[in-house]
């Protein structure tokens, strides 16, 4: 399998090379929280030498609550920032910031509503539950598209305080979540599988887990761009139908309290909702963004008054690296076997 992964992976990065004078390029990818199977793509690329394949020596600089490294990276100081949803992109274009959302890897936002079993038949049903738990962010931006769009009562939320015990105590409540983290946290200390509706699936359209870095990067060093961007891809095509036990490995170095079953039910959950590999990503491959999709998603938020209209929206993306299809031989020849 290691050697399968290697020349695949070798074969769909020739041509794509940011070696300088033989040596690696050391770049530094700053993540926007701890080491997670939910980042497994890059440490797989770092694993099965996915990266250096193009030139690159990567470094994975792991966020949290005390670490702000988008921060760094508009300082200089990292050369790449995993984004959560495009919000944080259209806010940079109303700042007027010279960064570039250049991949992004989940084209389904992560983020669900969770019920007690049965006690909900659509995502729509939910807004008849009694209490609605949802954190400030999640009230100031997807709740929003949830009341315009399907009637959801602002006076029913009360907030998440990242502890599952009131939604477990209260079979008339829904819950925030993220579908690789929270459903198993319940699992474990309720007893019981709660029933999990996708936001993505109900209509909040935005890609996730984008990569983005600054206009001077890319001005200056495009072929570490599109090393980065393409090795990433590789690597989540490796992470998801090959091998992912190195770059597990290195997850758990990073984060010692991820445990094996938690990483196991996060990329269940990953491939099972599509949550990397889906629309966009079908076609154009891992990582593909297209203008109708970013667009989109801002017109809707514009209409729900989430962010404002008028934004030069083409300004914060490029898919100048991210639709190549590097990803989709990688892909193909895992799946064959």
């Amino acid at each position: 399998m290691k050697l399968k992964i290697a020349t695949a992976t070798i074969a769909a990065l020739a041509g794509s090379t940011a070696f300088a004078g033989g040596h690696l390029t050391e770049v530094t990818f700053g993540t926007n929280w701890v080491a997670q199977a939910e980042h497994g793509g890059y440490y797989q690329a770092i694993a099965d030498g996915t990266y250096e394949a193009c030139g690159l020596s990567v470094t994975i600089a792991p966020g949290g609550p005390q670490v702000n490294n988008r921060a760094q990276m508009l300082a200089g100081k990292i050369d790449f920032h995993m984004g959560g949803n495009l919000l944080q992109a259209f806010s940079a274009a109303k700042e007027g910031i010279p960064m570039k959302v250049v991949a992004a890897h989940f084209q389904k936002e992560p983020q669900v509503l969770l019920s007690h079993p049965g006690k909900a038949s659509s995502f729509e049903d939910l807004k008849n539950l009694e209490t609605l738990i949802i954190g400030d962010n999640g009230f100031q931006s997807f709740y929003q598209w949830m009341m315009a769009d399907y009637g959801f009562d602002a006076e029913k939320r009360v907030p998440y305080t990242f502890n599952p015990a009131p939604f477990i105590a209260n079979e008339n409540s829904a819950q925030q979540g993220y579908i690789t983290s929270e459903p198993f946290a319940i699992e474990r200390e309720g007893g019981f599988a709660p029933d999990i509706w996708l936001l993505a699936d109900a209509g909040f359209t935005t890609y996730a887990t984008t990569v983005e870095t600054m206009q001077s990067t890319i001005d200056e060093s495009p072929e570490v761009v599109k090393c980065f961007v393409e090795g990433s891809a590789i690597g989540w095509a490796n992470y998801l139908y090959g091998d992912p036990s190195a770059a597990n490995a290195l997850i758990q170095a990073d984060n010692t309290d991820m445990s094996d079953e938690q990483i196991a039910f996060s990329i269940e959950k990953m491939k099972e909702y599509g949550i990397v590999d889906s629309g966009d990503a079908l076609e154009a491959g891992i990582g593909a963004m297209t203008a109708e999709t970013i667009e989109g998603f801002y017109n809707k938020m514009v209409e729900v008054g989430v962010v404002e209209a008028g934004l030069d929206i083409a300004s914060i993306y490029s898919t100048e690296f991210s639709n190549t299809g590097v990803a989709l031989g990688v892909k193909a020849s895992l799946m064959s076997n």
